[in-house]
């Protein structure tokens, strides 16, 4: 009789024990998958709405100033040697070595006009870059497509009394008011938003750029190497990261991580405590058959053989079966748990090969030490239970 049939037959002869070790390793096996899973699916869930909040890195004109302070009281500050980000620059950006962890790069020129009797800050940029870095903005009518309309901030549209469809002249230039911004609670509400390239004919600032905000926030991006990187590239600008909201965000992303390799941990360690006990369990009630093999010649490597492969049949089926429930429990937990209802599962063959060889490898070693205890008996003792 070869040793996988005996194994194979013993399995047969104790169905409830071994289901019950099937579904205790299956449960644990399914509960790292789930997590796992949950925890690289909500992830990539939170990149993309961090992507959406905006730039993490910011470019603006380096230049010499001296803040002016007397008895306690600030008086402001004198600045000179007033440098200008020269708009051909920005295509060095591309360039860097981490230019593929770039989402999106939204140049903005900034300078004062008059409205009527009201000053009001004009602002340049590119909407079809400013509307992807800040995609929280909702607009009533629609974004400006044509160089003579503007996107008004919510409070400049009441100070100014215009809405949608309107007329505005600047310098002798008749504007229409395309969209409104929705109130937003930002420096955006009173601003007046036209296409960069109008913006700084208006501005007699053709070629120039105020500032520049680059989005490029991702759980892997090396943002202090890109700031380095960029620096390097334009000398004349001073480029700084939003820390603040850069390791916000990140540390977000790793305590979802440690939260599930905490408990995948915790329940590795539960699952094999299941697999030895019934396993350990399993070699006690078979004291009187393991003697019996022992006396017609059976070595202890023959015994262990048996032993460790009813274990690794059964790890292998709960494996599969951890596999298949974990990810179904996975697909239902991720639209609770997201932030966005567009977050979506990912199904990843490392998750899969990854929890089969878990679930074998546990079952192994935990059986390892009954195994041992089934070679070491004496065949004599064994026998006396006849």
């Amino acid at each position: 009789m070869k040793l996988h049939t005996i194994s194979i037959n013993n399995l047969k002869r104790r169905k409830a024990k071994m289901a019950f070790l099937t579904i205790g390793l299956m449960v644990g096996i399914a509960t790292i998958v789930t997590l796992v899973t949950l925890t690289r699916s909500m992830s990539s869930d939170i990149e993309h709405k961090m992507d959406e909040f905006g730039a993490n890195i910011l470019i603006t004109p380096q230049s010499n100033g001296l803040a002016m302070n007397y008895g306690g009281i600030s008086l402001g500050g004198v600045t000179f040697d007033q440098r200008e980000i020269q708009e051909k620059d920005l295509a060095k950006i591309k360039t860097i070595n981490n230019s593929k962890n770039i989402s999106a790069i939204a140049p903005k020129v900034l300078g004062g006009i008059k409205l009527g009797s009201h000053d009001v800050l004009l602002v340049g940029v590119n909407f079809d870059s400013e509307l992807r870095m800040k995609q929280w903005w909702k607009i009533f009518g629609e974004a400006p497509k044509g160089e003579n309309e503007l996107l008004l901030g919510s409070d400049a549209a009441k100070i100014l009394n215009v809405g949608t469809g309107d007329t505005l002249p600047i310098k002798g230039e008749n504007f229409r008011v395309a969209g409104i911004l929705d109130q937003t609670g930002s420096q955006d509400d009173s601003l007046v938003f036209a296409s960069l390239a109008k913006a700084q004919r208006l501005l007699g600032k053709e070629g120039k750029i105020t500032l520049v905000e680059v989005a490029a926030l991702c759980s892997g991006c090396p943002i202090g190497a890109m700031v380095t990187q960029i620096a390097e590239m334009i000398p004349d600008a001073k480029v700084s990261a939003i820390q603040q909201v850069v390791e916000g965000r990140l540390k977000a992303l790793d305590q979802f991580k440690r939260f599930s390799y905490a408990m995948a941990a915790v329940v590795v360690f539960i699952g094999s405590l299941i697999v030895f006990v019934t396993m350990m369990g399993s070699v006690n009630e078979r004291t009187t058959e393991i003697g019996v093999f022992r006396a017609i010649g059976f070595r202890k490597i023959h015994i262990m053989r048996i032993i460790l492969l009813e274990a690794a049949l059964v790890s292998l089926l709960a494996g599969f079966l951890g596999y298949a429930v974990g990810m179904g429990g996975a697909r239902l937990a991720l639209p609770f748990m997201a932030e966005s209802r567009s977050a979506h599962l990912i199904w990843d063959g490392t998750v899969a090969f990854g929890s089969i060889g878990l679930a074998l490898t546990l079952g192994l070693v935990a059986s390892l030490y009954p195994a041992l205890h089934a070679s070491k008996m004496d065949p004599t003792e064994a026998l006396r239970a006849l």
